[in-house]
């Protein structure tokens, strides 16, 4: 036994010392070296099990290597991989069928990522804008903190500086305000007013950002204002969307009835893709040529997601909510725990210690969390067992406890 814990250790630092030569270094990843994982349990090469509180950043909406969800995709893997757009394929015209019976939405564009879905929505919005008003109105306004992709539009779309500071110059055309004030609604108003405005792009839940819900109030009040003057409301749901907040997504919440909404992660549960959903209003804006995605669509990834969009019923929902209220009963009022933000199982801890400190010393006590600005954040499997959020909450708050001087 001891010898194959060696054997496994020496192999996993073969394979750290390989992705440090040959992968661009793009990513500060920890120690472990993930091999498999069942549920929301996750084991490294050395065969250490970790309750997996961040599933994959959202992604893995059912956890680790779910029965139903493999099955549907090794059945279409032997069946059709990949065609091209210029023929038709069941699983996507099905899965967008379920996207638009569910949402109310009328069409559907696919893409392989939430950068990719939010660069359809950016095209959309100006084209309706261009169509009726001229070329002229394309701008975007987006919220400061906010966070839309990693693309040169997608990133000049988010509202945060420093993502911004290395890729100038970024594409044009995005103005920025706050949210939650009603000196940013006077300004909202401002630019809508001056007649170049095509859209605002708002993210219910500012997961990047810190986990920060947006106002309620605010939101319906700048949905208001963007459809009186025919702009668009776009809603990023990437992180928050396919049953994250308790609602299918999360901008159904907040009572908002957006013209484009963009998302992706949980969608495919594990695999990449990514889809624009567009309201009636705008549905006829992209033609043949506007658009389009070599992958997108692709058979394997929509058979994927409509495993997992056809589970995400009424009763799912609630648990997620239920799920929700359990963590932060667990969280609230706890020693080192400062507040606690987000929705359903999108959750948010501002610890005492840094959030960074806190998420190594959890991975050592095995247990997978990530960061968003100042805040441990949460993002488990839609179905994660109640026994394994109580033991994740309480490996959290031993850490969020100690005292800095304490290492």
């Amino acid at each position: 036994m001891e010898d194959l814990k060696k054997s496994n250790a020496i192999a996993s630092c073969d394979i750290r010392e390989t992705d440090k030569r040959f992968v661009a270094h793009t990513y500060n990843r920890f120690s472990p070296v993930i091999v498999k994982g069942s549920g929301s349990l996750a084991y490294d090469a050395e065969g250490n099990e970790y309750i997996d509180m961040g599933s994959g950043i959202g992604v893995n909406a059912f956890g680790y290597s779910d029965p139903e969800w493999a099955a549907a995709v090794a059945n279409q893997a032997s069946l059709l991989q990949h065609t091209s757009n210029l023929y038709y394929t069941e699983p996507c015209a099905k899965l967008a069928k379920l996207l638009c019976e569910r949402t109310g939405m009328s069409k559907v564009f696919f893409g392989n990522s939430g950068a990719e879905a939010n660069e359809c929505a950016f095209k959309i919005a100006r084209k309706y804008a261009s169509d009726k008003y001229g070329s002229s109105r394309n701008v975007i306004v987006t919220l400061k903190n906010s966070f839309h992709g990693r693309t040169l539009s997608s990133l000049a779309a988010t509202g945060q500086d420093h993502y911004h500071e290395l890729f100038t110059p970024l594409t044009p055309g995005f103005d920025y305000i706050d949210a939650n004030t009603a000196e940013s609604l006077d300004e909202l108003k401002k630019k809508l007013a001056g007649g170049n405005v095509c859209a605002l792009m708002i993210e219910c839940i500012q997961g990047e950002g810190g986990v920060l819900p947006i106002d309620k109030d605010w939101a319906l009040k700048a949905q208001e204002l963007v459809h009186a003057n025919d702009a668009l409301l776009i809603v990023d749901e990437v992180q928050t969307g396919n049953g994250r907040t308790g609602k299918l997504y999360a901008y159904m919440n907040f009572g908002l009835e957006p013209d484009v909404v963009t998302t992706a992660k949980g969608l495919g549960g594990g695999l990449p893709i990514g889809a624009a959903l567009i309201a009636e209003k705008a549905a006829g804006v992209l033609g043949f040529g506007d658009h389009g995605s070599t992958f997108g669509g692709n058979p394997v990834c929509c058979a994927g997601a409509l495993s997992i969009m056809s589970r995400i019923d009424n009763e799912l929902l609630g648990e997620v909510r239920r799920k929700g209220e359990l963590l932060r009963s667990m969280l609230l009022g706890r020693p080192g725990v400062k507040s606690v933000s987000g929705m359903g199982l999108m959750v948010g801890i501002e610890t005492e210690r840094p959030a960074g400190e806190v998420v190594k010393d959890c991975l050592n006590a095995g247990l997978l969390c990530l960061t968003a600005k100042n805040r441990v954040r949460l993002l488990p499997a839609l179905n994660i067992p109640d026994e394994l959020l109580v033991k994740a909450a309480e490996i959290i708050v031993s850490y969020a406890a100690r005292p800095q001087s304490a290492q």
